[in-house]
């Protein structure tokens, strides 16, 4: 039909500039300072600068050059495949599996080669020779006889000593294990005193004819509350009020609590490391800083009963503040059970012969840099700010671990049978890392050898004599001595706690802390036997023991080497 109307054509796609085409068909991302420019310039855009040709415009995404693989038949040819090559390949049957990481195996103490043990090695330990000293008065009329020891070691040079013995249950640890000398029971410890010390033969009473030396007791503590009794034999004279400007005559004595890095050569309370209290005005001391704390006009005399009570809290918030997971604002109160499963204790030990004595030689815990500076601060200002750069207090949450003290922690004193006040809070932690073995020996850092706590310790001066009472027996026990402990404490700076534990005798810790030794001595007797292959006995390997140098030197601890003897120690008296 002619009247049909033609059909439509397409259109042609409409032409635009070569700017607009590459605006709109390739996004581009403008400078922040062109938005809105204006094409001209005008009074209110005098910076006018022209724009750039779009020829010269540089493209907003520039595509990224195509890496060539290879193919697999190539990669197969080079070797195994790799995670690097293609997370999608097939991976070889024949190739290496790639292991998952093993967790840190714990650590387990060092063997040493050692000699066959001899038959005198298998009998109990002898106790110290006492020779006779001098004799004193006590106040209430006793004649207390004061010898010399001698035949035995002392801790120092910053090693610790405790008798051993050989025993043929021990075979996997050389037959030698730890165990105690007479007289048994809570005392002070012959090895842990320092020297010119005299004691009686029960180990509880303690003078010196020179100047401060100090003793600790052979039972320490780690958590809870324990009590124990000082009682003055020789010291400042029970004078009237009118003689009270007098001089003193027989000598001086100071009680407190002192950790393993206390030193024996100096009273309680001269370092960061014991807590102590003066007789001459009851002045409590920290740092060889005594600050008031009986009222005024008392002081400590001859006859008086000190009582001595410390707080510590369980060893699981213990270690939350040396490792830094304390939260002050989470762990209020310390009623968490103790866990199931302990810390390790790892006890770095060798058998060392003195005279007819066998001890265990450990290297001992060494004072730290950080509280020999808290105690001496430096007048240096340092690039951190504050004297010597100690621009934060001692706390649960300071950054070094040796500057970090123990929440609900505290020392109570009591003077025949009266509370006298609280006079230390906040005890310094001593659990590893806070506590750190002398470096000069290439012992390993962080082991905790079960032996670290707060023991009592007494420092005598220049004829002054002390006697102690562990218990359970006091002179003067304290109110809630045997009872629950349920009491709340009031008049304290503290945190309140949900539960206080039972107020116990310190001479309780003696039965436990040989229970605890003789765990921890089976546990390495099972660990050395199972590094020998257990029951079948294959497994074991030349590097499963290390010789020792022979004898004691700077750099690690004495022995000897199969074959030969175990070598004597040698210690001259200062």
């Amino acid at each position: 039909m002619s009247s049909e109307r033609p059909s439509p054509q397409p259109e042609g796609t409409p032409s635009y500039p070569p700017t607009l085409v590459q605006a709109s068909s390739v996004p581009q991302k403008r400078a922040l300072e062109d938005d809105h420019q204006p094409a001209i310039s005008s009074p209110l855009n005098p910076d006018f600068r022209p724009s750039k040709p779009a020829d010269d415009a540089p493209l907003a995404r520039e595509r990224a050059s195509r890496a060539k693989k290879e193919s697999l038949k190539k990669r197969e040819s080079k070797g195994p495949l790799t995670t690097e090559s293609s997370a999608r390949s097939t991976p070889d049957p024949k190739g290496p599996i790639t292991k998952q990481k093993k967790k840190a195996a714990p650590p387990a103490p060092t063997r040493y080669k050692l000699p066959a043990p001899k038959l005198s090695d298998f009998e109990a330990p002898k106790p110290p020779i006492f020779v006779d000293a001098h004799e004193k008065m006590a106040p209430d009329g006793r004649t207390i006889a004061f010898k010399e020891t001698t035949e035995h070691v002392y801790n120092k040079r910053s090693f610790h000593y405790v008798h051993c013995i050989a025993d043929p249950a021990f075979p996997s640890s050389q037959y030698y294990r730890q165990t105690e000398a007479e007289p048994f029971g809570p005392r002070f410890a012959f090895e842990d005193k320092s020297s010119h010390m005299f004691l009686d033969e029960s180990g509880k009473h303690i003078t010196t004819d020179r100047g401060f030396r100090m003793a600790k007791a052979n039972v320490g503590v780690r958590q809870g509350r324990w009590y124990w009794e000082c009682k003055i034999t020789s010291g400042i004279p029970n004078r009237k009020r009118s003689e009270a400007g007098q001089e003193s005559t027989n000598g001086h004595v100071r009680m407190g609590w002192a950790r393993r890095e206390a030193t024996l050569d100096a009273p309680v309370g001269f370092d960061a490391y014991s807590y102590g209290l003066r007789d001459a005005k009851g002045q409590k001391v920290f740092m060889s800083r005594p600050k008031d704390f009986f009222p005024p006009g008392q002081e400590i005399q001859e006859g008086d009963v000190i009582g001595l009570e410390i707080n510590l809290p369980s060893e699981t918030l213990h270690r939350k503040v040396v490792e830094g997971q304390y939260n002050p604002a989470v762990d209020l109160v310390d009623d968490e059970p103790s866990p199931v499963e302990t810390a390790h204790i790892i006890r770095e030990r060798v058998p060392i012969r003195f005279k007819a004595h066998l001890y265990f030689e450990r290297i001992d815990y060494h004072p730290s840099k950080e509280l020999e500076d808290l105690m001496n601060p430096s007048p240096v200002i340092s690039s951190q700010g504050g004297l010597g750069g100690a621009t934060q207090k001692p706390g649960p949450t300071h950054p070094s671990p040796a500057l970090r003290t123990l929440p609900h922690s505290s020392i109570k004193v009591y003077k025949n049978g009266v509370l006298m006040g609280t006079p230390f809070t906040d005890l310094l932690a001593f659990l590893p890392p806070a506590s750190k073995p002398s470096s000069l020996h290439d012992a390993r850092e962080g082991l905790d050898d079960g032996m670290l706590g707060y023991y009592p310790a007494v420092s005598v001066f220049r004829g002054g004599a002390a006697e102690v009472n562990f218990g359970p027996d006091f002179w003067y026990p304290p109110p809630d001595y045997g009872t629950q402990g349920d009491v709340e404490m009031t008049g304290s700076d503290q945190a309140p706690s949900s539960g206080l534990k039972k107020l116990r005798a310190i001479g309780e810790r003696y039965d436990e802390q040989i229970v605890e030794d003789i765990v921890y001595d089976i546990v390495d007797e099972v660990d050395f036997w199972l590094q020998d292959g257990g029951v079948s006995g294959k497994g074991a390997t030349a590097g499963v023991l290390r010789a020792s140098a022979g004898v004691p030197t700077h750099y690690g601890l004495g022995g000897g080497v199969v074959g030969s003897e175990i070598k004597e120690l040698v210690q001259d008296d200062e």
